[in-house]
């Protein structure tokens, strides 16, 4: 018989400065893991943190949810970014959560795109390369989510970092796989 787990997955740590997004603290209760932002597209160092240490009071595993330089538009905006620079940008974010999650010692787990950069590295080999390849620089043994049958599960292939695929519960898809994309009508399930 085969082993079957499923994750309650999430995002959280999404507010930053005088802002505040969504309820952590509930959120991380019905959560066996989470997407922590990483100051790109949301969050900031002091919501980092204590996302982090909401995470380890509730036994959640954290991962780093990067994503593109845009925090006004929440990364949902395309970029056109090199694979060089999806790599950088990734590895610095990955990196700066790690440190977080080192000193409040409990393991990075994963790593998971955000927005349009998970969007556009479904189906642009280069950038999931390097969002795989940054998590494998960073630390082996992380795991990648993305999207079931996307070409995240063929770089993950390639780099030889372990992947997770995933589906969203809340989300419509289209024919070939992929989300619908937030501007059209039924997109999102609420």
């Amino acid at each position: 018989m085969r082993d079957i787990r499923v994750d309650i997955n999430g995002d959280i740590g999404e507010s930053f400065g005088e802002y505040t997004l969504g309820d952590d603290e509930n959120l991380a209760a019905v959560l066996s893991s989470a997407n922590v932002a990483c100051g790109f597209h949301a969050g900031d160092p002091r919501v980092m943190r204590k996302t982090v240490e909401i995470c380890r009071q509730k036994n959640v595993s954290v991962g780093a949810h990067v994503g593109y330089p845009d925090l006004a538009g929440f990364g949902r905006r395309n970029m056109h970014c090199t694979p060089d620079e999806v790599y950088e940008n990734c590895l610095y974010q990955i990196s700066a959560l790690a440190g977080f999650c080192r000193s409040a010692g409990i393991p990075l787990a994963h790593v998971k795109a955000h927005g349009a950069l998970y969007n556009q590295a479904a189906g642009e080999l280069a950038l999931a390369l390097a969002i795989a390849q940054a998590a494998f620089d960073f630390d082996p043994k992380l795991i990648l989510l993305g999207l079931a049958g996307s070409l995240f599960e063929e770089a993950s292939g390639i780099v030889g970092v372990k992947f997770a695929s995933e589906v969203f519960a809340d989300r419509a898809y289209q024919d070939d796989g992929s989300l619908v994309p937030r501007s059209s009508p039924g997109s999102v399930f609420h």
